[in-house]
């Protein structure tokens, strides 16, 4: 049992849990920029319909979306030096953060090539048609017919990611990364309050995720601008928006519809 509840110490945590979101965002941040270039070539193989790549890329997003990120954080750690040394390659003096970004830089790359792929699918071929019979070039129609849709389809699935992201990074600390988690559990062992502890790491999380989901729920309405002046009802923007995803999952089901590249 811990010491009785003192709300003083949710207080005297905070500043000190603060001091480690530096590791927390470096960690978010990284993976997020690495997840996407990962997420955007592994996205192609799928598009295109790439034989033999396209087979390894469905194997890549199998392993990541159907694996604990915990596991897969002990697997790289411990695993990968293991096999590298086989090619005469030493990375065990390499940072523990190192290994940490890798893996959730990989993990949320398979999460991002979904999210690539049925954004691109979601609009509608018949654009691109368009598109390409009033002359454009193929880079043409994707840069300024494909890329503004999809883009704006994509902004609430990668809101979900980024978050989803935030809070997984707490198992970081699983390998010693002291980032808010670990802190806040070397609190709590240190004054055994670690009902207070944890409670400042929640207020902490909470308002990270709160001010994140705000600034891309603006982002969203900025890149839904045009659809929104089109429609003279405010209120029938959401049943749009919720139109476009009951498509984007109908075509994922069932593998037909979406942009030709």
């Amino acid at each position: 049992m811990g010491a009785p509840f003192d709300i003083s110490f949710v207080l005297s945590f905070l500043p000190k849990l603060l001091s480690t979101l530096g590791i927390t965002l470096l960690i978010v941040v990284c993976a997020l920029v690495s997840g996407i270039i990962v997420g955007f070539f592994v996205a192609l193989p799928r598009l295109y319909k790439v034989p033999v790549l396209k087979n390894l890329s469905e194997i890549y997003i199998s392993f990541f979306r159907g694996t604990p990120v915990l596991i897969q954080l002990f697997l790289f750690y411990y695993g990968l030096p293991e096999i590298l040394k086989l090619v005469h390659i030493d990375v065990t003096r390499a940072p523990v953060l190192f290994f940490v970004i890798l893996t959730y830089g990989l993990h949320t790359g398979a999460f991002m090539s979904e999210m690539i792929r049925a954004s691109v699918m979601a609009v509608d071929k018949g654009q691109v048609e368009a598109a390409y019979a009033t002359g454009m070039t193929g880079f043409q129609a994707f840069t300024r017919i494909i890329l503004p849709q999809a883009l704006a389809i994509a902004v609430p699935v990668f809101s979900n990611l980024v978050l989803a992201l935030l809070k997984d990074t707490s198992l970081a600390f699983t390998l010693g990364v002291m980032e808010m988690t670990g802190k806040a559990q070397t609190l709590g062992a240190l004054t055994q309050h670690f009902i207070e502890a944890y409670l400042a790491l929640a207020l902490i999380y909470l308002v990270i995720s709160f001010t994140i989901e705000k600034l891309l729920l603006v982002a969203e309405r900025r890149l839904m601008r045009h659809e929104v002046r089109d429609n003279p009802e405010k209120r029938t923007f959401g049943i749009q928006k919720n139109k476009s995803f009951r498509r984007i999952i109908a075509e994922l089901e069932s593998g037909k519809g979406g942009v030709g590249l």
